[in-house]
């Protein structure tokens, strides 16, 4: 058993950044066999916890596939340290090698050299390794690994395309490798909306220069998503403007993402798009059959399904409007055939993928008008008036919000459909997000409405 702990280990540190890896799979030790299961060695409650909460679900899916049968795991805290005194007791007593310690021991985490986290996690499977190229991202991947592994000044990195086609997954990839080259350096990922909102807590409670200390001295990497949500937000364009003329001058490595191009952004201070004018505009596109097959094939190995070739290529001819879809798919066939206990062959992903596929075509801007208005009691001719009222302005903005959300018309294009400007459909989308973070009521009414629409019932 120690010997299959052994090549989980290896396995996973071939898929997980080094300093990831380092950090919180390397110090946990083989400690002995159960009846059904493994016993892993901790160092302590903290690393324990953090052990489970993070990577229980890949070293037992690990574990799993190395041993050929369903193993238990469990975690243990032990001290490997001989018969060294235990860390802050303060009663002297010593604890042999691998013995189990009581639970309200703390043990120092291993001294390791590990950068702390800025902004938001890095997803550990947003890797270069594990992104797929086809010929709509060829130029992407290759300006963000020239990114990631310049030593010198390199510019900055705009990414365009719509969403589920990579954006994050290639920025996050950037983040990764630079760490694991260079585990010192602060990388900071973060949205649009992270920024502002951290510049609005900092305002309220007086702790601007904290802030500006934060993104100007303290960020060697920043990673900002989706850009075109600053729209209209003078004061914080100005702060990141300002931030940008400092890192772009200390040579530091910025990428950039967005929706939209940049001229198409409505509001935007000049000098902000002037410092995103200076970038690399890398563009994703919609991948095509080829690129989906090798997306499905490969997730599909990843995970450890055995799909038929004439199983992913239909997928792959059925499900083309994003990676994120393309994904949804291959889970729902794989899922379904689990829970029934059937094969996978061509009928049964015709079940799955009809299914999606008709969902996604159903929900049109038309649709999305006919549900919010039943739910609110309004007429669709209200929806689109010039009403200020309370109780028509809400509802027309969660429709824009969901047609956002669930169809391929743009900004302009959602704007048109409800008498309104693209600026005034970016505020409205913004707006209702923050509704929705906060969980208000406005979330429990965009479930429901969300629901009837992936459940087709319009």
């Amino acid at each position: 058993m120690e010997k299959i702990w052994q090549s989980v280990k290896a396995s996973i540190k071939e898929s997980t950044p080094t300093h990831v890896y380092k950090m919180w799979i390397e110090p946990v030790e083989f400690l002995k066999a159960s009846d059904d299961g493994i016993v892993l060695a901790c160092p302590n409650i903290l690393f324990k916890r953090r052990v489970w909460e993070n990577f229980g679900g890949l070293i037992k899916s690990e574990l799993t596939r190395l041993a050929g049968r369903q193993l238990k795991l469990l975690l243990e805290v032990t001290h490997n340290g001989g018969d060294s005194k235990a860390n802050g007791n303060g009663n002297g007593k010593k604890y042999k090698d691998r013995t189990r310690i009581p639970d309200d021991i703390q043990l120092d985490i291993p001294a390791m050299n590990c950068q702390p986290r800025y902004g938001r996690l890095l997803r550990k499977e947003f890797t270069f390794d594990r992104f797929v190229v086809g010929e709509n991202s060829t130029f992407a991947y290759n300006a963000a690994v020239a990114l990631a592994s310049q030593k010198n000044k390199f510019p900055p990195l705009f990414l365009l395309s719509q969403p589920g086609m990579g954006k994050s997954h290639l920025s996050q990839a950037v983040g990764h490798k630079i760490l694991s080259a260079f585990p010192n350096e602060r990388v900071m990922y973060i949205t649009a909306e992270d920024f502002t909102t951290d510049m609005v807590n900092s305002l309220r409670n007086s702790s601007i220069t904290e802030f500006k200390e934060k993104y100007r001295n303290n960020c060697d990497v920043l990673l900002l998503d989706d850009i075109h949500f600053l729209s209209g937000r003078t004061r914080t364009q100005d702060e990141l403007a300002l931030s940008l003329d400092y890192l772009y001058d200390s040579g530091k490595k910025i990428i950039f993402s967005s929706t939209m191009p940049l001229k198409d952004i409505p509001k935007l201070c000049e000098h902000l798009k002037s410092r995103l004018s200076q970038s690399v505009v890398s563009e994703i596109q919609t991948p095509d059959f080829s690129t989906r097959f090798k997306i499905l094939k490969y997730k599909s190995d990843y995970y450890g399904y055995q799909f038929e070739n004439q199983v992913l290529e239909y997928m792959a001819s059925e499900l083309t409007e994003n990676v994120r879809l393309l994904e949804s798919g291959l889970l729902g066939v794989a899922t379904k055939s689990r829970l029934l206990n059937m094969d996978v062959d061509l009928s049964l992903a015709k079940s799955v993928v009809k299914n999606l596929a008709i969902t996604r075509k159903a929900i049109t801007l038309g649709s999305i008008k006919k549900v919010v208005c039943k739910e609110f009691g309004i007429t669709e001719k209200e929806i689109a008036s010039n009403s200020r009222k309370k109780g028509v302005v809400r509802p027309r903005q969660i429709a824009m919000y969901l047609a956002r959300r669930h169809t391929k018309q743009s900004i302009q294009s959602i704007g048109r459909s409800f008498n309104r400007y693209h600026a005034t459909v970016i505020y409205s989308i913004n707006n209702i997000e923050n509704e929705i973070k906060v969980k208000s009521e406005v979330q429990k009414q965009v479930e429901r409405i969300d629901k009837q629409l992936l459940d087709g019932k319009f």
